[in-house]
């Protein structure tokens, strides 16, 4: 299937995704548009983490999956980037932020081949369009948790992909980094670039994301923000724990939780 700008970057008809046993989260159906958001939204364990999992391609995916307009999994290399928990970074690892950039470049490159001149610029212009460019030769383990995120979503975008995906981006973020990886998001969304992030704040969903998947090991929703997080459906989600959240994300007034 060609890929055209009216093609979703992804498609879901009841796809369950799971580990080799039973399916952890089933019954996924909705698609996101290229220039567009979605947010995974549940409580722990929902499954937000396995379905990014399953966009790349390291949980088995049953029903119809297409990325990019494929069907079969193969997408281009460098046509994904993702942006990990930094809790699952190993931040002594002695590598400067440069090279954690570089690697967003890897797939392109190959383990063996050298970057070159072109290679480095593409960095650089990454790393200034973050606001990292004077931290580049800092050992990426010195800087804040807002400056690593901030490194991390230039490793993913480097590779100019057609997506991005990003898993609890914002957790433990000053309001400034919040508000720099907020305008970075919008800006690649501006580009044609489609974004998947994973997170617990409801009020981030609001901010940059046109559409939720609502999780619970299966899907409670999927489609446009204010017909999907309904009082009805987060509690379908969290149970009693729903209020909770949305007093916790500043949206309980909004949503007229009592």
């Amino acid at each position: 299937m060609a890929t055209t700008q009216s093609t979703p970057a992804l498609r879901y008809v009841d796809a369950s995704f799971s580990y080799g046993g039973s399916p952890t989260l089933t019954g996924v159906t909705g698609e996101v548009r290229r220039g567009e958001a979605l947010a995974l939204i549940g409580p722990n364990g929902a499954g937000k983490t396995t379905l990014l999992r399953g966009i790349l391609g390291t949980v088995r995916v049953s029903g119809t999956m297409e990325i990019l307009g494929r069907g079969d999994g193969k997408v281009p290399k460098g046509a994904i980037g993702y942006v990990p928990q930094v809790a699952d970074l190993d931040i002594t690892f002695p590598v400067t932020v440069r090279q954690v950039v570089m690697m967003g470049l890897y797939a392109e490159l190959g383990w063996l081949r050298r970057p070159g001149a072109a290679h480095r610029q593409r960095v650089d212009a990454a790393l200034e369009r973050v606001g990292m460019s004077e931290r580049a030769n800092l050992r990426f383990g010195q800087l804040s948790g807002g400056q690593r995120q901030r490194v991390l979503l230039a490793r993913s975008i480097v590779a100019s992909p057609e997506m991005i995906l990003l898993d609890e981006p914002f957790n433990g973020l000053d309001e400034p980094n919040r508000e720099a990886l907020l305008e970075i998001i919008h800006s690649v969304k501006r580009e044609g670039v489609a974004v998947v992030v994973s997170t617990h704040d409801l009020k981030l969903a609001y901010e940059c994301c046109e559409d939720v998947a609502l999780l619970a090991g299966r899907q409670i929703a999927f489609g446009p923000i204010d017909g999907v997080l309904t009082p009805d459906n987060l509690e379908k989600a969290y149970g009693s724990r729903s209020t909770d959240q949305l007093v916790g994300s500043g949206l309980g007034e909004e949503l007229h939780v009592g």
